[in-house]
């Protein structure tokens, strides 16, 4: 089968599409890829800078839709039946194996494309805001990186839960992304904390998702309100910040880690599926509805992880495995 493989850790560019064997393995579903999301952690990968670090060479790729070509009878899926999956590794190829508990069945009126769009980033912000994050309706939220897969993602599930909705960009171009997940209110990178401000009438808002870091974290705390919370989920800006802890007492705020995959693959094999099955009615009645992208074929796969090693990302980039 076709596959992207990593071989050297030389980064986005070195990711080379080659030839390799089909997976085996009895006790997991496969699943014949149509379409793979891509995320930040395959940059990462790429140069070896991720936790995970597979042996070389290996197929990159956590997260696909498609169908099901073959599976354990005590699975609960079958042959023909379409799914999204989150196998870990391995999805940018054209058939791929995973565990049943990751793989999750698509609605209907759900594309391929949509569904690639949903495991790392639905599931891990679904965990954030209900799980680490304790949002509640009629609060405030402020989405950094907002027009990206993961933001998105963020955007479209507080509105769900009925939030109201900040989102901070950094073009007028990811602004209009930002809106068309739902967002009620977009406010430049450069200057958010006054923004900010001046939208709450000085309060402040009541969370914050966070997976930019760098040198806004200070700003986005002096932005939360009494007893707010930011939600700590990653690095794209490159670096990590540090927090003087005597900021947390000035308002009673609390900075969260979020860490979906250590959650479940310590104690709790079982949460993504609950996850999927809160979100399945969300999804069937269009309140999920996931900001696709820019789709290249598996062919593309270099130019699909540097658009997310870039920060050029607007929606969820995707690759088209078959189709």
């Amino acid at each position: 089968m076709r596959a992207a493989q990593i071989s050297t850790l030389d980064g986005p560019g070195a990711i080379q599409v080659v030839d390799v064997p089909e997976p085996e393995a009895a006790d997991k579903v496969l699943i014949e890829v149509h379409a793979a999301g891509v995320t930040y952690p395959e940059v990462l990968q790429s140069r070896g800078e991720y936790q995970m670090k597979p042996p070389l060479p290996f197929v990159p790729g956590s997260e696909v839709a498609g169908v099901v070509r073959s599976a354990p009878g005590d699975s609960g899926f079958s042959a023909g039946q379409r799914v999204a999956a989150f196998p870990s590794l391995g999805g940018f190829a054209e058939v791929v194996a995973a565990p049943p508990s990751m793989v999750f069945p698509l609605p209907d009126g759900t594309s391929f494309e949509q569904g690639a769009a949903l495991p790392m980033n639905y599931l891990t912000m679904h965990f954030a805001l209900r799980r680490r994050g304790q949002l509640r309706e009629g609060e405030h939220v402020l989405v950094h990186g907002a027009a990206g897969g993961l933001g998105t993602a963020a955007v479209q599930l507080a509105k769900a839960y009925g939030a109201r909705v900040v989102a901070v960009v950094s073009s007028d171009a990811k602004g209009e992304v930002a809106r068309a997940a739902g967002a009620d209110d977009v406010v430049p990178s450069e200057g958010f904390r006054d923004a900010v401000k001046e939208l709450t009438g000085g309060r402040g808002v009541d969370l914050i998702v966070d997976p930019v870091g760098g040198d806004r974290f200070t700003d986005s705390l002096r932005s939360l309100g009494r007893e707010g919370r930011i939600l700590v989920l990653g690095f794209t800006g490159g670096e990590i910040p540090t927090v003087k802890v005597n900021r947390l007492l000035l308002n009673n705020v609390s900075v969260v880690g979020v860490g979906w995959g250590a959650f479940w693959a310590g104690s709790a094999p079982g949460y993504p599926k609950e996850q999927w099955e809160e979100l399945y009615p969300l999804l069937e009645s269009g309140k999920l509805d996931p900001v696709l992208g820019t789709v290249h074929p598996l062919e593309d796969v270099v130019a699909a992880v540097t658009e997310l090693d870039e920060r050029r990302a607007a929606g969820k980039v995707l690759l088209r495995v078959r189709g």
